[in-house]
C-alpha cells in the first residue's frame, strides 16, 4: 500500500512539471506578440469622432399647479347654512357655494334703507327752509345769521343724505356676502368649514380653494450652471425656442406639448437656483395641482458637437476619460487613455451618448467595444482592432471575428 502511495505521488509530480512546461512555453509565444504580461492584444473596435448636431434636452422634477389658485374667504361672520357644491368638483365662476345665515344683513339693509329715508325727509325740509328765507334775506327782512344757519343746514342735510347711502351701499354689500360663489371657473376642493360652524372674516375665514387647471403650471427649479447653458443656446428673452414636455411617475410622456413661461431672474434664497414655470394645455385634466412629474425642455440643437458612446467613457479617481489609438513603439496599435470633460447625455443613434466638451477632437478614433479587457500601461495597451467579438465586419450577428481589420478598414 505504502508503495502504491509512492507511485501516485512520483506521477503526479511529473503532471505538474508537464503542465508548467507548456504554460511556460504559451506565455513565450504570447510575449513575443507583444501583449502586457504576455497577454496577447485585446480585440476592440473603434468608432472615428465626427462632430455631429445635436438636439438639446434637459431634464428637470417638477410639480404641478393650477394657473389659479383662488382662495374662497368669509367675508362676514355669520353661521354657515349649506354648501351647495360636489366636493373636488367642477364649479364655474360666479356659482354659489356656500349659503352664509342671511337673516341678520337683511334686517341691516332694512334699517338702512330706514336711514337713508329719514335723511333725505330732513335734507328736503332743510331745502325748503332755505328756499323760504333766501328772499327775505335779500331784503334784508332776516338777519345774515339766520341765513347762514339756513344754508348751513341745508349742506348738513345732503351730507347726511350721502352717508345714509354709504350705509346702506354696505349693508347690501354685507348681504349679498352671506353667498359665497366662486371667483373663478375650475375644481373646487373639500370645504374646510362644515355646515352649522361660525364663520367670520380674518385668518380662519378660509372656506375653500378653486384651483384653475387648463391650462396648468409647472413649477420646476434650474441650477446656476444650467441656466448658463440655456442662456448660450438662446438668444435674450426667446422664451418660445424650447418646448416643454411632461413625463408622469409612471414614465407616461404626456403627447401634448406646452412652453416655458418664465424663468425667474433671481435666485431663490430657500433653493440658491433659479424658480422657473412651464405652461401647459390641460383640457383633459390629465394633470391635476400637486403632482410630481418630470419637465423635459426640448428645441434648440447644439452644431458641431463631440459625442460618444456611454460605453466608451469610463472614470478613475483623476475624473472621466476614453480610450483613443495610437501606434507604440513597434508601430503596433495601441489604446492610450486620454482624460475628456463630459456634459450631457443625449440620445442619437438608438443609444446614449455622452457629448464631449473637451479632449477630443474631430478625426479622433475612440475605443467603443473591448475597453474591459484594456489597461493603462506605459506606452499603451496592445489591441486588435476590428469589430466586437461575436459580430461579422458591418457591426451585425455573425460567425465571429478573425480581429484582422486594421484601422484604415475600420475608418472606412
Amino acid at each position: 500500500m505504502h508503495r502504491q502511495f509512492t507511485d501516485l505521488s512520483r506521477a503526479g509530480r511529473i503532471g505538474a512539471v508537464i503542465v508548467l512546461a507548456f504554460a511556460v512555453a504559451a506565455c513565450g509565444r504570447g510575449g513575443a506578440q507583444g501583449g502586457p504580461g504576455g497577454f496577447p492584444p485585446a480585440p476592440v473596435s473603434v468608432k472615428e469622432v465626427k462632430p455631429v448636431n445635436v438636439p438639446v434636452r434637459f431634464e428637470y422634477v417638477g410639480q404641478t399647479a393650477g394657473s389659479k389658485e383662488a382662495e374662497v374667504r368669509a367675508r362676514v361672520q355669520g353661521i354657515l347654512e349649506r354648501r351647495t357644491y360636489q366636493e373636488g368638483g367642477r364649479v364655474s365662476a360666479g356659482q354659489t357655494l356656500f349659503l352664509i345665515d342671511a337673516r341678520p344683513y337683511a334686517a341691516q339693509v332694512q334699517a338702512a334703507e330706514a336711514d337713508l329715508a329719514r335723511a333725505q325727509a330732513q335734507y328736503a325740509q332743510a331745502r325748503r327752509n332755505l328756499d323760504r328765507v333766501k328772499p327775505l334775506a335779500d331784503s334784508r327782512a332776516i338777519s345774515r345769521r339766520e341765513y347762514d344757519e339756513a344754508v348751513s343746514s341745508e349742506e348738513i342735510g345732503a351730507a347726511a343724505v350721502k352717508q345714509a347711502q354709504a350705509g346702506l351701499t354696505e349693508a347690501r354689500l354685507n348681504l349679498g356676502y352671506t353667498t359665497v360663489t366662486a371667483p373663478v371657473s375650475g375644481f373646487a376642493s373639500r370645504a374646510q368649514k362644515s355646515e352649522g360652524s361660525l364663520v367670520s372674516p380674518g385668518q380662519d375665514s378660509l372656506l375653500t380653494t378653486v384651483s384653475q387647471i387648463d391650462p396648468i403650471h409647472v413649477n420646476f427649479s434650474i441650477s446656476e450652471q444650467e441656466r448658463r447653458r440655456l442662456a448660450a443656446l438662446t438668444p435674450p428673452g426667446s422664451k418660445a425656442a424650447f418646448e416643454v414636455a411632461v413625463q408622469l411617475s409612471d414614465g407616461t410622456v404626456l403627447p401634448r406639448r406646452g412652453k416655458l413661461g418664465f424663468i425667474d431672474p433671481r435666485v431663490s434664497t430657500a433653493t440658491g437656483a433659479f424658480e422657473a414655470q412651464a405652461v401647459l394645455p390641460n383640457a383633459d385634466f390629465a394633470l391635476r395641482p400637486g403632482q410630481f412629474v418630470r419637465v423635459i425642455l426640448e428645441g434648440p440643437v447644439r452644431t458641431d458637437a463631440i459625442v460618444v458612446p456611454q460605453r466608451a467613457v469610463m472614470d478613475n479617481p483623476q475624473g472621466k476619460f476614453v480610450y483613443v489609438t495610437g501606434k507604440g513603439d513597434k508601430g503596433n496599435d495601441v489604446a492610450l487613455p486620454r482624460p475628456v470633460t463630459v456634459s450631457d447625455w443625449v440620445q442619437l443613434d438608438g443609444q446614449q451618448q455622452w457629448i464631449v466638451e473637451s479632449g477630443l477632437k474631430a478625426g479622433d478614433m475612440v475605443v467603443v467595444d473591448g475597453t474591459a479587457k484594456l489597461f493603462p500601461v506605459p506606452g499603451g495597451a496592445p489591441i486588435m482592432l476590428g469589430p466586437p467579438p461575436g459580430m461579422d465586419s458591418k457591426g451585425a450577428p455573425g460567425g465571429g471575428s478573425t480581429g484582422e481589420v486594421k484601422k484604415a478598414e475600420a475608418a472606412r
